[in-house]
């Protein structure tokens, strides 16, 4: 069932999303070659819980952190390690989601460190483009779901990138996972509704360098590319407004 927000809620959910943007605007000046993953979530555990708010991710169905964070080949829900340490030249792909008084904030940034190839870099703009095409798709009058799903695709797609097909985007504000789920590429065994004014969903192409297959580790939990290729991971939380579409996620 779709959650419509009315408009306290979005507030509520702009609020905490604002809150996100900070944490993830914040991350470039503690990010460097040698952190360790868990390092990175602690900094991002400590940050939200300073401004009394949780971290929406920790225990959700299990998961054992504050932060996703995914590096290079890591597609997405990687768990942040001592021994898991970044290197220049490293993709790190870091979800976060905050609760803030009841109100969930999701969003996704792939992060550069240092200097990389070429390749990585374009792998980053594009996905980044992907994200944006997607919500300028969820902005136009009578879109339906898999509008944002051919936006999405058909950029990745013509870059020569592959587009995860076992993940989706999906409601969100209320609750961490809602309905309707947000694929990255069309397909009909996924419903396709008209969007609708009180919407908040999240938008979050996951893009990869080679094939679009992935595996899970054996963690239950890190999704890595089958081809050990990188990929990179952009997310906003958006609602669906009367005169189109706002993103909460940025400020």
């Amino acid at each position: 069932m779709i959650i419509l927000k009315n408009e306290a809620q979005i507030d509520g959910i702009r609020s905490s999303c604002h809150m996100l943007c900070e944490l993830l605007d914040s991350i470039p000046g503690v990010l460097h070659d040698g952190l360790s993953t868990k390092d990175l979530d602690t900094y991002c555990h400590t940050w939200i819980v300073k401004r009394g708010a949780r971290p929406a991710c920790l225990h959700f169905e299990g998961f054992p952190a504050a932060t996703c964070i995914s590096v290079n080949e890591e597609v997405i829900h990687g768990i942040p390690k001592k021994n898991r340490i970044i290197r220049e030249g490293d993709l790190v792909s870091v979800d976060l989601c905050i609760n803030l008084n009841g109100f969930i904030s999701d969003s996704a940034r792939t992060y550069i460190v240092g200097k990389t190839t070429p390749e990585r870099e374009r792998l980053v703009r594009v996905t980044r483009e992907c994200l944006y095409l997607g919500i300028e798709a969820a902005g136009k009058s009578g879109a339906r779901v898999m509008d944002i799903s051919r936006a999405i695709y058909d950029h990745a797609n013509k870059n020569g990138f592959g587009v995860n097909r076992d993940y989706t985007g999906h409601g969100v504000g209320l609750n961490l996972h809602e309905d309707p789920e947000i694929p990255n590429y069309v397909s009909p065994r996924f419903s396709n509704p008209r969007l609708k004014p009180g919407m908040v969903i999240a938008i979050e192409p996951m893009i990869h360098q080679g094939t679009y297959k992935c595996d899970t580790l054996r963690d239950g939990w890190t999704v890595v590319t089958s081809d050990g290729k990188c990929a990179a991971h952009f997310e906003h939380t958006v609602a669906i407004m009367k005169d189109g579409v706002e993103i909460l996620s940025q400020i």
